[in-house]
């Protein structure tokens, strides 16, 4: 997307295109959730967007993240217990998780959707959605404990 006025049009157009009021505040979370790329949780889409409109409810956040994933624009990530994160990026790729600060970075590589096709045609399967997500520790969280180490 190349600016706010775009993103915004694109939401209004995806949410009127199933039906859904594109009220501001519904227009404040999508353009929040669409220009994050940390994979916010809800409640930090949450307490972004009350800032801007402080009667925004949880529960409005709640039901505009069901409805952004139900017209495609991101996708819920399960990758911590009780804790969904969304993603804006809807092209196949990995997400790499840092078990330290929870950071989680897109890794797109072709290679990735290769060995998914590989395995798939290998096992005779035809595959749809899929997660590739890899778990360790990200530079950031080594540079600190290196620090402290000295």
């Amino acid at each position: 997307m190349t600016s706010l006025q775009d993103s915004d049009s694109y939401i209004i157009k995806a949410l009127r295109g199933k039906g859904y009021k594109a009220t501001p505040q519904r227009i404040a979370i999508g353009r929040f959730a669409l220009h994050n790329h940390a994979h916010p949780t809800a409640q930090r889409i949450y307490n972004e967007v009350k800032k801007i409109y402080p009667t925004v409810s949880l529960a409005t956040v709640y039901k505009t993240i069901q409805i952004l994933k139900e017209v495609g624009l991101i996708q819920e990530l399960n990758l911590e217990k009780d804790q969904a994160r969304f993603d804006p990026n809807m092209e196949p790729h990995a997400h790499l998780v840092c078990l330290q600060c929870k950071s989680i970075s897109d890794c797109t590589d072709p290679m990735i959707s290769e060995i998914v096709d590989r395995m798939s045609n290998k096992a005779d399967f035809s595959a749809g959605e899929w997660n590739f997500d890899v778990y360790g520790i990200c530079s950031n969280c080594r540079l600190k404990k290196s620090l402290c180490d000295k």
